[in-house]
Order: C-alpha cells, then structure tokens, then sequence
C-alpha cells in the first residue's frame, strides 16, 4: 500500500511540477500578448498621424495648384495671360530703370595709371 502511495505522491508532485511550468508559460505568453498589443497601438498612432501629415499636405498642394492655375489664367476667375505678360514687362522695364539710374549715380573709380 505504501508503495502506492508514493508513486501517487510522485505522480501529485509531477502535476505540480509541470502545472506550475504551465503558469509559466502562460504569465510569458500574456506579456508577449501585451506587449504586441501595445507596440500595435503605437504603430496605428503612428500611422494616422502620417496620415494627418499627408492629408494636410495634400490640401496644401491642391490649394497652391488652384492659385497657381488662377494666377496663370488657366482656370476661371484668374488673371488672364496677358496681363501677366504685361506684368513682366514691367517689372522688367523697373530693374532695368533702376540699373541705368544706379549706374548715373554711382561715382566712377578713377583707373590707375600706367
């Protein structure tokens, strides 16, 4: 009877033995879990934050092409082509005024003698 009784202790301490193997394993997994779980979180904030990013710039870049377009006359209610010619022109003849009043003005350096 004795010796039944100690290969049931024996098989009561292996149950303990691999059971608490068991919970082991299962505190490890749940951290692996937990730990995925977060780093997924932060991917998905991560990830809609790009999200935010783009979206902003491409109303940004919609929007500048839409001037852009308006400022070329390629779209409706924009200046039209030859008044943006016209502005050239302009501008063009000014920076060419100016150079010819600085250089009227600007004192000649006399040239060494030789």
């Amino acid at each position: 009877m004795s010796s039944s009784r100690n290969i049931e202790d024996t098989y009561e301490a292996q149950n303990d033995q691999q059971l608490d193997l068991l919970h082991s394993k299962l505190r490890t997994l749940r951290g692996v879990t937990t730990d995925i779980y977060e780093d997924v979180e932060r991917q998905n904030l991560s990830l809609d934050d790009t999200r935010n990013t783009f979206q902003s710039f491409g109303d940004s870049l919609s929007q500048s092409a839409r001037r852009a377009g308006q400022a070329f006359g390629l779209t409706s209610g924009g200046v039209k082509s030859w008044r943006l010619i016209g502005y050239c022109i302009v501008g063009f003849l000014g920076v060419w005024l100016m150079l010819k009043i600085m250089w009227w003005w600007w004192p000649s350096t006399p040239t060494p003698a030789q």
